[in-house]
């Protein structure tokens, strides 16, 4: 009798965990829940930065040069922009179609077409996910755009900056300057349009209102557009909703 209590025990604590484990995994980890005996994080020392081949889109000045690491491997864990086997490499970081690039770079270097200076996007540490020419927008207001999908943030503090962390909404123009982040700390990109008839980009973001560190339905979405033809791309929340 006291063997098959055991066996009960054991089993019910397998489905417990089993459970456990199915917790969706955290994209921000609030200070205040950080472990005092934090875990020393893994630097790769095989990280090779590079550039791509300069983009040009059609109606600019500009070559947009995307910047970022690659890494050499002899086993089999999975590197960004690229695709190999054993200890091959791809030294591509990006992919273009037209008007947008995208990938998983550290930065863009604009190279006006009558120079040969360049200058970066920003010196801070970044993970770059999209990167979209608002061609529709030069074409109607003359006003040269760029909109970025990006992570600026180690939100989930595993000592990196990437994809598992929250995705924020940027702006710039076609040089790169006036680099601006649309999207408020700490609330998620969901998605953004652009409505050109109104010469705007709206957006959603979602926020952690109970701070669980996940993004979840009893979070709260946010709604917002930015005026694209005024000076200081002014950000408007609205509420559909109610």
């Amino acid at each position: 009798m006291k063997k098959a209590l055991i066996v009960v025990i054991t089993l019910s604590s397998l489905v417990f965990t089993s459970c456990k484990d199915e917790q969706p995994t955290p994209k921000v980890i609030y200070e205040e829940a950080k472990s005092s005996k934090e875990q020393t994080k893994k630097v790769d020392s095989t990280q090779i930065k590079v550039a791509d081949l300069p983009v040009y889109m059609e109606g600019t000045k500009y070559l947009i040069h995307p910047v970022g690491d690659i890494r050499i491997y002899d086993d089999s864990n999975k590197s960004y922009g690229s695709s190999r086997t054993n200890s091959s490499v791809s030294y591509a970081i990006s992919n273009y179609n037209r008007f947008e690039i995208t990938g998983y770079f550290e930065n863009l270097k604009f190279q006006h077409i009558d120079s040969t200076a360049m200058r970066p996007l920003t010196t801070n540490k970044i993970q770059i996910q999209t990167a979209t020419y608002l061609n529709t927008i030069a074409a109607k207001y003359k006003a040269h755009i760029l909109i970025y999908t990006l992570v600026d943030a180690d939100t989930n503090k595993d000592g990196k900056v990437d994809s598992n962390d929250i995705r924020s909404l940027y702006i710039s123009d076609i040089s790169g300057k006036g680099f601006k982040k649309l999207s408020h700390d700490v609330q998620e990109l969901l998605d953004w349009n652009l409505v050109e008839v109104k010469g705007r980009v709206y957006f959603r973001t979602i926020e952690d209102i109970n701070k669980n560190g996940a993004f979840d339905k009893n979070d709260k979405v946010h709604y917002h557009f930015v005026d694209l033809l005024s000076p200081d791309w002014n950000v408007t929340s609205y509420e559909p909703v109610n």
